[in-house]
């Protein structure tokens, strides 16, 4: 799938009240800033046309946008996010799609974060996680139906989102961590299995052409090349302190 828009939006002074697991402490903002530009910079070399939203007061974790919508070349499906505290972020980035696709929006009480869904082709794989539900999912699931598309739910049981640990690299080929290798909802697929070690590794990005990842993995890397598209690596390590990775920073469409 070509791409020719992205949504950014920049993150806040107040990144580090967001939500997060992690426990490799809180965030440098200012180095974030500066990562967040280069990430940009990125998608306009990948011949985005980026629109980047202002910070969003109040809801620190906003600037993971992904979360907030499901694009797909049809519609925008508007989330209900599985957080509480990030339920108001979904305005704005709705208010931003509305001038390239028509929005539906998930209603309570299914919840639905973007970063658990996953597009191959016309068939969508959706991780029910702590932030997704069976309801979500099967909303989302109907929303596309209606333009051909099929569905299928897979448990989540490790790391925050779906795609965490499996993500996109060619039309038929996915990058996972050994926890999602063997499911058997991924049977069909090509699959390239990163190290257990490296699984921050599996939130790797493709963008017309480009695999994006995060810097620091050589021996994901390394299987990498075997796809023989450029490697772009970048830096995300205070995004990483707060749970987040390349796919959550933006909305591909």
């Amino acid at each position: 799938m070509t791409f020719t828009h992205a949504i950014v939006r920049r993150p806040g002074r107040d990144m580090a009240a967001g939500i997060t697991t992690s426990t490799l402490g809180p965030p440098d903002t200012a180095k974030a800033m500066k990562q967040f530009d280069a990430y940009v910079t990125v998608l306009k070399d990948c011949n985005l046309a980026v629109t980047v939203l202002k910070p969003l007061d109040g809801y620190p974790d906003a600037h993971f946008v992904e979360d907030a919508a499901v694009v797909t070349p049809d519609i925008a499906v508007i989330t209900n996010p599985g957080a509480e505290p990030r339920k108001g972020e979904t305005p704005s980035v709705a208010a931003a799609l509305k001038a390239f696709r028509p929005t539906v929006d998930i209603q309570p009480p299914g919840t639905l974060d973007g970063g658990d869904v996953l597009m191959m082709g016309t068939h969508f794989l959706i991780g029910l996680s702590d932030r997704t539900n069976a309801e979500g999912a099967k909303q989302l699931g109907q929303a596309v139906a209606q333009f051909g598309c099929t569905w299928t739910t897979i448990d989540v049981a490790a790391g925050l989102h779906f795609k965490s640990s499996v993500n996109a690299v060619g039309e038929e080929t996915l990058l996972t961590t050994p926890d999602f290798a063997g499911h058997p909802a991924l049977a069909g697929y090509r699959r390239i299995v990163i190290a257990a070690d490296e699984a921050y590794a599996g939130n790797t990005l493709l963008v017309n052409g480009r695999l994006i990842m995060p810097a620091g993995f050589p021996d994901t890397r390394g299987k990498l090349t075997v796809l023989g598209m450029p490697i772009v690596e970048l830096d995300t390590s205070e995004f990483r302190k707060m749970d987040g990775g390349l796919t959550c920073l933006s909305l591909r469409f």
